[in-house]
């Protein structure tokens, strides 16, 4: 009998302490989840929040181009129609002088039609960079070639472009963005990349419609903080966010630069 007890403690014994070790176990592994779990939803806040700034950032960029851009046009206006309208207005006004020759009359009113006219086409090139006449009538790739031929025009770069794609003109308010991403990378290209020569190419993929930009100029830094936060850097970026496509730039000191987004 007493054999029979003792067995039947240790029994006891042996199931008590099985029990406490699954608990601690359960415990374990209760609080490595419930920590885990605790890490997984930190890091899922953490990248929220870099969403969240990136937006902030890329939000801050649009306006801020958005008011450069007002301020240049303002300043045409003021500039280029506003001081060749008042010139046209004093002119106008020395017609009403008593006992004019018809010389100074004939002088006077050469002046109102040639400020009048340099006024008009001047209003017109205001009005060409807000939105392009050929982009708005005939799509994306009339108003890329005219935009290609306009720099090389300049003798300075030389633009080859190729297209694969077929653009609808109903898409033309997306397609704008598409336009003033290759016209900001097109003057970065020309006045900061001092290029002679840049490639433009569009083609289709399975995410849609993606281009390929890159030139042959003296190129940046991209791991320079100051040229990461550039305003041009930030108006691609927004331009391309709004379009809910990736961009890719790829660029080190005197090897140009390379530009893939899709859209």
């Amino acid at each position: 009998m007493k054999v029979n007890t003792l067995q039947e403690s240790e029994i006891i014994e042996i199931i008590v302490y099985s029990f406490i070790a699954f608990l601690l176990m359960g415990a374990v592994l209760i609080l490595f989840f419930y920590f885990s779990r605790k890490k997984i939803i930190q890091k899922e806040l953490e990248k929220k929040d870099l969403e969240i700034q990136y937006q902030k950032e890329l939000l801050s960029a649009v306006i801020i181009t958005q008011e450069e851009e007002r301020k240049r046009i303002a300043q045409d206006l003021h500039d280029d129609i506003s001081s060749k309208l008042n010139i046209v207005s004093l002119n106008s006004h020395l017609l009403n002088t008593p006992n004019l020759s018809q010389e100074e009359i004939t002088e006077i009113t050469a002046n109102i039609i040639n400020l009048t006219s340099k006024a008009l086409d001047n209003s017109r090139k205001i009005a060409h960079g807000l939105l392009p006449p050929v982009l708005d009538k005939f799509g994306l790739h009339a108003g890329v070639e005219e935009l290609c031929l306009e720099f090389s025009s300049s003798k300075l770069i030389s633009v080859n472009y190729e297209s694969k794609v077929s653009f609808d003109i109903l898409e033309n308010d997306k397609h704008l963005h598409v336009f003033r991403i290759l016209q900001e990378l097109m003057n970065n290209s020309l006045r900061h990349g001092k290029a002679t020569v840049i490639s433009i190419l569009f083609e289709n993929n399975k995410e849609g419609k993606i281009c390929y930009y890159s030139d042959n100029g003296i190129g940046f830094d991209l791991d320079n903080n100051k040229n990461q936060k550039g305003l041009g850097i930030k108006n691609i970026e927004s331009r391309v966010a709004f379009l809910k496509g990736i961009i890719t730039m790829n660029s080190s000191i005197n090897n140009g630069i390379s530009v893939v987004f899709n859209f």
